[in-house]
């Protein structure tokens, strides 16, 4: 892995860390504090219930009070009071019901098939017996007890919350309850929205995570293409002081060779001349002294000649005299000369805008371009060089009618390819552009670069 991303990733993890460990503490903080809430409004919710229980028990009491308080006791007054609590109700499931302390039913509005029965060993489904605990409770002098039971309205047992009190003249126990079905439902829509909260919560923070990781990693990435452009830049600067330092290079060497030993030997050259003058020889003989004379006369020129190709080769003066389209037809008449290939060359446009080092660039292309087709191509028959201007570019194609070659295997061949990527990277370096075209009827080599470069 890279360096910038390792930064990238220690940059991302600490946050994400404390993201997570900020997002447990809050689920947790959160589940205790709904379990605490549920709690609460529970216990508050069953304290109200229990006053209102023990209010309504009181109002049933009040409505038989003067039965239960009179002098004379009879069975017609307890009758009479049962036939009072039994028209007090409220709402659906709200009703007061009665018991002797041995269990029996008097009175029970909602259940008729229950009233005179024994009760006392009659079980719920968890396997409690329901009458004796709350025969136990009125005993004790009354008070709350939960409790399974039918619920009138929807035919299921369920959880109730009852209250009992004693009627000790009589030997009765009045009571009446609310069912705590409805209880339930509100604290599950209670615990389902604090879910939802507390999900929302975790989603808000799982966000919040994402949104800085990728701020972070977005900030990274703009950081490292800012730094990228700007190393690229800097290598592009560094690529071009290098490919001028090897054309002033260059230019020195060809500079020297032709001022310097090329003069050299000229001057030794006529010497010799001028010698084989002075013993009366000017023409080869069959004196083998004087014919040493004329074969390094005959070396000199040869030396002379390989002298001038190479300092034309190192830097064409016409390149820097008359211009790049003037370079490069001598450069193709050069390579007629050469390798008796016809080579046609057409130029069309201006190209005073284009830098010495776009120009150059252009040059050493056609060079390299026109030595691949010397040694690569085969049946060749024809070579043609276009320099042409399109738009904002300068063009330059070399095509040939050989055989062509397969480019992407040329391309991927480690040991191949070599004078391409030289042309890919000198166009690089003055934002031109090397296009490559290769197929049975031939090839063609496409050099662009803009008119007016930076450079």
């Amino acid at each position: 892995m890279k360096l910038r991303y390792k930064i990238i990733m220690f940059a991302i993890t600490p946050l994400l860390l404390s993201l997570a460990g900020i997002a447990l503490a809050v689920f947790y903080q959160a589940t205790y504090l709904a379990k605490q809430q549920r709690n609460t409004v529970e216990q508050a919710y069953l304290s109200t219930k229990e006053a209102e229980l023990k209010h309504y028990v009181t109002l049933g009491n009040a409505a038989i009070a003067h039965l239960y308080n009179a002098p004379h006791q009879d069975q017609l007054k307890q009758e009479q009071a049962l036939k009072i609590l039994a028209t007090l109700d409220y709402g659906n499931d709200g009703y007061f019901y009665v018991y002797d302390m041995r269990g029996k039913n008097l009175m029970h509005p909602r259940r008729q098939d229950l009233v005179g029965k024994d009760l006392w060993n009659m079980m719920d489904p968890e396997g409690n017996f329901t009458i004796r605990l709350l025969t136990q409770r009125a005993q004790e002098g009354g008070g709350v007890i939960r409790y399974l039971w039918e619920k009138p309205s929807s035919k299921k047992v369920v959880l109730k919350l009852g209250y009992v009190i004693p009627l000790e003249r009589w030997g009765w126990m009045l009571g009446t309850g609310i069912y705590l079905d409805d209880v339930d439902s509100t604290l599950n829509k209670i615990d389902i929205q604090v879910a939802r909260n507390i999900r929302n919560t975790m989603f808000s923070i799982a966000g919040i995570a994402i949104v800085s990781a990728l701020l972070i990693a977005l900030s990274g990435l703009a950081l490292n293409i800012s730094e990228s452009r700007v190393a690229e830049a800097k290598l592009k600067v560094l690529a071009q002081s290098v490919v001028r330092s090897q054309e002033d290079e260059r230019a020195r060497l060809s500079r020297d060779l032709h001022d310097g030993l090329s003069q050299l030997l000229v001057s030794i050259k006529l010497q010799i001349e001028s010698g084989l003058a002075k013993l009366g020889g000017s023409q080869p003989s069959s004196d083998p002294k004087l014919n040493s004379f004329f074969r390094a006369t005959t070396q000199l020129n040869d030396a002379l000649s390989e002298v001038r190709r190479i300092s034309h080769d190192l830097r064409p003066a016409l390149l820097d005299d008359l211009g790049l389209a003037a370079a490069l037809q001598h450069l193709a008449g050069e390579f007629e000369d050469a390798t008796k290939l016809p080579v046609q060359f057409e130029t069309s446009g201006n190209f005073s805008s284009l830098s010495e080092l776009s120009n150059t660039t252009l040059f050493r292309v056609a060079q390299e371009a026109l030595t691949n087709i010397h040694k690569h191509a085969k049946n060749v028959s024809l070579v043609r060089m276009q320099l042409n201007q399109e738009g904002p570019d300068s063009i330059l194609s070399i095509m040939d009618n050989g055989a062509g070659f397969d480019v992407a295997e040329i391309a991927n061949h480690p040991k191949r390819g070599i004078g391409l990527s030289n042309m890919r990277e000198r166009l690089a370096i003055v934002n031109g552009k090397l296009i490559l075209h290769s197929d049975i009827d031939g090839t063609e080599v496409i050099a662009r670069i803009p008119q007016k470069d930076f450079l």
